[in-house]
């Protein structure tokens, strides 16, 4: 707690002069607490990096394996049959004539005011009856015990007007899934539902017309792998006999996108280490300064970059990376030249994509020397900088609990001496009423 202790006796700012002397006594702290700050930009600095770092290096992991370049798209001849691509894709072409659809049954009652009374419901489903105790029990209670029964079948009232005032419903029951398998009978005391769309699975023709005509069939719209790591789904109410060709060819596009986004990565690290290298000099009043950045001189963050620039272009077999467009510059980093890919996949694809995955390996071994988490040099370099960040708050706050100490001392050593001061002050107005006693009986005397 301060106290106010200004001079009252003294006349001695000593507020003013308690802070003067404490900001001396508080240069080394301040001298800590710069190295401290210090420090922890240079940390946040070697995490953003070490976070780039391990970002391009799972990147080029992925690039690096044949899947991340051997990238092919599907083309269909019409929009009744859409087709999606994955891992294992071949180019190719496939004559398709799609002969049905895939459809969910629905089952339909007779319109009707309640349920009827003592009517017995009965679904078959999967091979399996279950009949439902509907007596004295509303259509709601009865659709509610067929949806909870979990049987497959979905049941629902529809209003249909009205007959002499009296509100009509017919109750549809829906397959939860299409095809065949999906089918099931409901009936109302052994009378069966009308069926107004039967389960049916889809179905396609490959090579129609050919002595090779094959039919296939699927449960749902969607043929799964119909050719390698190709999906196709075709569109509902595709109408039958529908001649649809499929091609399957390589996606150049795609490839030199997976080129371009590796470049930019490369190209975030290399700028992030350039803009904390750099040295700025600055001149105001004639007087030149010289700054660096929080990479300036590092010799684990130059060689760091070193490894990683060199894996991306050093030379493969004796081709330049440049030939494939992933071109060095000069200030130090690399750029995608786009076209310059696409001349090299159209001339070689198989050793364009070959070159493309050596330079990805390289880059995402570098990557690993740099910021593996447990033994990355990154990592380590962190750690250690962590662990003296740490030692300077500790001494940081042992300079706290000093000053605040020393700040009391001084406060206390100036309070008593206004208190002193006080004292004889108080002496010297006694000694000299005293004295001026003594002269007034001295010339009475007189």
């Amino acid at each position: 707690m301060a106290l106010g202790i200004d001079g009252i006796i003294s006349g001695i700012k000593t507020t003013e002069m308690i802070k003067q002397l404490m900001e001396i006594e508080a240069r080394p702290q301040l001298l800590l607490k710069n190295k401290a700050s210090i420090t922890q930009s240079f940390v946040s600095a070697l995490q953003s990096l070490n976070a780039k770092i391990a970002s391009l290096t799972e990147n080029a992991l992925k690039v690096s394996k044949p899947a991340g370049t051997d990238l092919y798209k599907a083309t269909s001849s019409s929009d009744k049959l859409t087709a999606t691509v994955g891992a294992g894709a071949a180019p190719g072409s496939l004559d398709i004539s799609i002969t049905q659809n895939a459809t969910a049954q629905v089952s339909l009652s007779s319109a009707i005011a309640a349920w009827p009374t003592n009517s017995a419901l009965a679904i078959s489903a999967n091979g399996t009856t279950t009949s439902f105790d509907t007596t004295d029990k509303s259509i709601d209670q009865v659709i509610s015990e067929v949806n909870k029964a979990n049987l497959g079948v979905t049941g629902v009232k529809i209003a249909t007007g009205s007959v002499n005032g009296v509100q009509q419903y017919r109750v549809q029951f829906t397959a939860t899934k299409t095809g065949a398998e999906g089918a099931f009978t409901a009936s109302i005391d052994g009378t069966d539902l009308d069926v107004l769309k039967t389960a049916q699975d889809a179905k396609l023709t490959l090579w129609a017309g050919t002595p090779a005509a094959q039919e296939i069939t699927s449960s749902t719209n969607t043929f799964k792998g119909l050719m390698p790591g190709v999906d196709i789904t075709l569109a509902a109410n595709t109408p039958a006999n529908t001649a649809v060709t499929l091609t399957v060819e390589r996606d150049d596009e795609a490839i030199s996108k997976v080129a371009s986004e590796l470049v930019d990565a490369l190209a975030d690290v290399f700028g992030f280490i350039n803009k904390n290298s750099a040295v700025t000099v600055t001149t105001k009043n004639g007087v030149t300064t010289t700054t660096g950045g929080l990479f300036t001189g590092d010799a684990s963050i130059r060689d760091v970059k070193r490894q990683v620039i060199d894996a991306a272009t050093a030379p493969i077999d004796g081709r330049s990376p440049s030939d494939i467009g992933i071109v060095i510059t000069k200030d130090g980093t690399v750029e995608f030249n786009a076209e310059k890919f696409a001349e090299a996949m159209t001339a070689d694809p198989a050793k364009t994509q070959a070159a493309l995955q050596t330079i990805s390996g390289r880059i995402e071994a570098a990557g690993k020397i740099a910021s593996d988490k447990y033994e990355g040099v990154l990592t380590q370099r962190i750690t250690g900088q962590e662990t003296t960040l740490k030692d300077l708050n500790s001494q940081i706050e042992g300079w706290d609990r000093r000053l605040v100490s020393r700040e009391s001392t001084l406060k206390i050593i100036w309070t008593n001496l206004e208190v002193k001061l006080s004292r004889l002050q108080s002496q010297q107005e006694w000694l000299t009423g005293q004295l001026a006693s003594l002269n007034g009986s001295n010339s009475g005397s007189k």
